[in-house]
């Protein structure tokens, strides 16, 4: 994490949110709000130190780690604050379900509903598929039958995606290139990798 505790926390107005910041848990990858929580400096300072979230309790009253009783840490990454400098953003690895339901998150009716949070629970239902019964499920016999095989559905899926496009075909498009993208991420699964490690690629020619 590239942040300066010191700088950081005399950086915060604390006069403002009279000693108690709001805090807004995001998970790194999928950008997935995942709780909201309020810092002291005293848990902010215990945060920066375990480099795991560490809240005030307001009913409480008193410090709490994250996953202190459950073990589902979040693993801090990175943060921030906001313009005012009255709220911090924490990017976070979390460890198991956020939510003390089970849930990933504790917005979990509406943040399932984003976009790219649901591509990012499909990876993870697939990587879950990758040791199971073949008969189990599409996504398990394709990871019995091979890197190959899965290769070779990733080449005949990006043909028929191309074609759609030639053809202006939106809605057969569409369903062709959610074909390719699920076995794109079946084949990244296979070699033990994901969409993130293509999304730093990106990021790495990204010169602007």
């Amino acid at each position: 994490m590239g942040v300066n505790e010191e700088e950081f926390i005399k950086s915060i107005n604390w006069q403002k949110v009279d000693g108690l910041v709001p805090v807004i848990i995001q998970d790194y990858h999928s950008c997935e709000v995942l709780m909201q929580g309020y810092m002291n400096e005293e848990a902010l300072k215990e945060s920066f130190k375990h480099q795991k979230v560490v809240f005030y309790s307001r009913t409480k009253e008193r410090l709490w780690m994250k996953g202190e009783q459950s073990g589902n840490f979040l693993h801090i990454i990175d943060m921030g604050l906001d313009c005012d400098r009255d709220c911090i953003l924490i990017l976070v690895k979390a460890q198991g379900a956020t939510c003390h339901t089970g849930d990933t998150s504790c917005f979990e009716t509406l943040s399932k509903k984003a976009d790219f949070v649901f591509l990012s629970r499909l990876e993870k239902l697939i990587y879950s598929r990758k040791n199971a019964t073949p008969n189990s499920s599409y996504t398990a016999e394709l990871f019995a039958k091979g890197t190959k095989r899965i290769a070779q559905k990733v080449g005949e899926e990006g043909v028929e995606t191309a074609l759609a496009a030639t053809v202006k075909d939106k809605d057969e498009l569409i369903c062709e290139a959610a074909d390719l993208l699920y076995h794109l991420d079946v084949l990244l699964a296979d070699a033990d990798l994901s969409l993130n490690d293509v999304i730093a690629k990106l990021k790495e020619r990204n010169k602007s």
